[in-house]
């Protein structure tokens, strides 16, 4: 198929393209895989007497009385005409359209498909519904495909344009190998094109979605892996001895989890086999992946080597070389802190005492990959927040290094059918138990009523000598809204607390003006941290026990419960307070599992389950690419097929033969469009 831009397709202008473009449809090939969202069944024709209140339906109807005009107010006209069948009447009413004036005529019969509403008189009546001449249907008396739509396009447009490009396309050519498609079941390419836009039936719109669903997820999967296999071919540093863990373990004064053993295990297996480790360590925040972390670099430097740990904040950047200090005191191995804010003299020290290998562990920020640092012997990398770094950078730090291995820290708990999506390049390791005797965060939602009952629990534990965090989803009130905001919220609250010290941070400051607040309020000189959600990764008070979260409604839950691990982290008994606005149902299913649960990995399944994947907590952020159909919730059976198929191909070397080279280019364009890289 010869691939057009869109403005060649017959009916599209320069202003109908510009209105594709910016959905991001440039080409013909991009307009057919704008898939619909939802379909329209509008095949069965029920009489006017039949339909029911609220029911989106077609009817055939007479016009009996035609369109008449009538202004109501200013800015505001009601256009109506009466329509009839054998059974009953119906009011067909538009709002502020005047065009339709003269449109229809007594006596014409048409089919017209909307929901049908009851006015205040108890009648029968459709506003705007789709209107189309007897004989000459185009979109009703058939399954219409409905589109995710904004702006200015509208159903009908897209539809018709829909229509004129599979004509204009033709017959495709078939890109996914036979062999693929027998063994799966997976319907052939036109089959599926026609009807995942213009089904025959509802098994039909099955059968396509299913395909390409499958197909989505199989190429994301096979490029993927062909990274993970790239990855594969290189050698890593081998660690002679992994049994001095004993010795570093033995002194920690704490046991070790089962899960924190096991995962230990598996990177001293990696460390230890002469392949590059290429691992994530994913863990609930409390459950100590920075003590298994610890273990690997203090086996690096017993292997006569060096680690850095890199983190995405000066501040985190501190705090893990505060943490590291504590588990290597007595050891004698020296630890050393890179920031962007040094001091260009000491700076300078630090990088030659680092390329002598006076310093075993250099822990910094994206500081680590200047070009100016030279390592003596890089074994091991360990990185923390791993969305927080593109591939590049993870990269340039690797480089630094003889054949080091790479650790990957991340305190978001993922699903697993999810993390395989999101890390299918990587080894994965899961900790998924807490230590014995760490205090759940009780957790509340409740209503505008409550407001001064929790402001006098917030005073009196701050004036016990506790810390809060309050989080707002707006820094300002830049729209009309009732979102509390944090700029307004941080003054009324200082006017409301005159004896406490209350802080604001966001977004929009500078890094350094962010850190400066966060030392304050780790160091105490702030007492009520109001905040947007820059505080949802971050650092380690223990004196902090409240979290009060405004308008909780407005967060995924994965993300209320990233900013609910904010406290919780000293001996004191914490507690997330939680405003929720709306009854609707999702919003009480979301509210009700947060107080429910402390789990983060059952509150993943959760948020997946009610938000999907397209929202869930800005996975666009890990590099995963925007799902155009696939479900990673509801449609986990596929997903399972397609990650068995692109395993088969990978390790049978498929992707060599003639008859995948298409799919190959498919890969291609994804790894090449850096979609999966970042």
């Amino acid at each position: 198929m010869e691939d057009k831009r869109i403005i060649e397709l017959h009916g599209i202008g320069e202003k109908r393209a510009e209105l594709f473009r910016k959905r991001g449809i440039n080409t013909l090939s991009e307009l057919l895989c704008f898939f619909p969202r939802t379909h329209e069944d509008r095949t069965e024709i029920k009489s006017i007497a039949d339909c029911t209140d609220n029911e989106e339906v077609c009817v055939l109807g007479e016009v009996y009385t035609p369109v008449s005009l009538v202004r109501v107010r200013k800015n505001m006209t009601i256009a109506q005409m009466t329509v009839r069948d054998e059974s009953a009447a119906m009011q067909i009413v538009w709002y502020n359209n005047k065009y339709v004036k003269g449109m229809y005529h007594t006596g014409e019969r048409y089919v017209i498909y909307g929901k049908v509403v009851r006015d205040k008189f108890g009648k029968r009546q459709m506003v705007n519904p789709v209107i189309e001449k007897e004989g000459k249907a185009k979109f009703t008396g058939k399954i219409v495909p409905i589109y995710p739509l904004s702006g200015n396009l509208t159903q009908k447009v897209v539809q018709t344009v829909m229509e004129a490009a599979i004509k204009e396309a033709g017959r495709l050519d078939e890109y996914m190998p036979v062999s693929v498609r027998n063994k799966y079941g997976i319907a052939e390419i036109n089959y599926a094109i026609n009807n995942i836009h213009f089904p025959k039936d509802a098994h039909s719109y099955g059968v396509a979605r299913r395909r390409f669903v499958f197909e989505e997820l199989l190429i994301l999967q096979l490029a993927l892996l062909s990274r993970k296999d790239k990855t594969e071919e290189y050698t890593g540093t081998v660690f002679e001895d992994t049994r001095c863990v004993d010795e570093f373990v033995g002194s920690l004064p704490f046991s070790l989890t089962g899960a924190q053993k096991r995962t230990l295990d598996e990177i001293l297996n990696d460390c230890s086999g002469g392949r590059a480790m290429n691992r994530l360590v994913q863990g609930d925040v409390g459950s100590g992946k920075t003590a298994v972390a610890a273990a690997a670099i203090y086996a690096a430097v017993r292997n006569s080597h060096q680690a850095a740990m890199m983190a995405p904040t000066e501040i985190l950047a501190k705090q893990h070389k505060e943490t590291l200090d504590k588990f290597f005191d007595g050891t004698g191995i020296k630890t050393v802190l890179l920031t962007g804010s040094m001091r260009q003299a000491d700076k300078k020290e630090a990088y030659s005492m680092i390329k002598d290998g006076m310093y075993d562990v250099v822990i910094g920020t994206h500081a680590l990959v200047q070009e100016g640092l030279v390592f003596d012997d890089l074994a091991l990398v360990v990185t923390d927040e791993q969305h927080r770094f593109g591939v590049e950078q993870r990269a340039k730090l690797l480089s630094k290094g003889n054949d080091p291995h790479m650790l990957i820290m991340s305190a978001t708990p993922i699903p697993r059918t999810l993390a395989l999506i999101l890390y299918g390049d990587l080894d994965i390791s899961i900790i998924d138990e807490l230590p014995p005797g760490r205090k759940e965060v009780k957790t509340y939602a409740v209503g505008e009523n409550m407001r001064e009952r929790i402001y006098a629990f917030l005073e009196k534990s701050v004036s016990e000598g506790m810390q809060a965090y309050i989080v707002c989803p707006l820094v300002e009130d830049t729209e009309k809204s009732d979102l509390e905001n944090a700029v307004d919220l941080c003054e009324r609250l200082q006017e409301r607390f005159t004896n406490f010290s209350v802080g604001l941070m966001h977004g929009k400051m500078k890094a350094t003006e962010k850190d400066a607040v966060m030392n304050d309020f780790s160091d105490g000189k702030i007492n009520i941290l109001v905040s947007t959600t820059v505080i949802e990764v971050g650092v380690n008070v223990p004196n902090a026990n409240i979290m009060i979260i405004e308008n909780a409604e407005r967060f995924g839950l994965s993300q209320l419960h990233q900013l609910r691990g904010r406290v919780g982290r000293g001996n004191e008994q914490a507690y997330c307070i939680m405003f929720a606005h709306g009854n609707n149902e999702i919003t009480k299913k979301r509210m009700e599992t947060m107080c429910i649960s402390n789990d983060g990995f059952y509150i993943s399944e959760q948020d997946l389950k009610l938000r999907g994947p397209g929202d869930f907590f800005g996975t666009r952020q890990h590099g995963l690419p925007q799902m155009r159909i696939a479900n990673l919730f509801s449609d986990r059976d596929i997903l399972k097929e397609a990650q068995e198929a692109a395993k088969d191909i990978i390790q049978n070397g498929c992707l060599k033969e003639k008859e995948f080279l298409p799919l190959q280019k498919r890969i291609d364009r994804l790894l090449t469009d850096n979609i999966v890289m970042n």
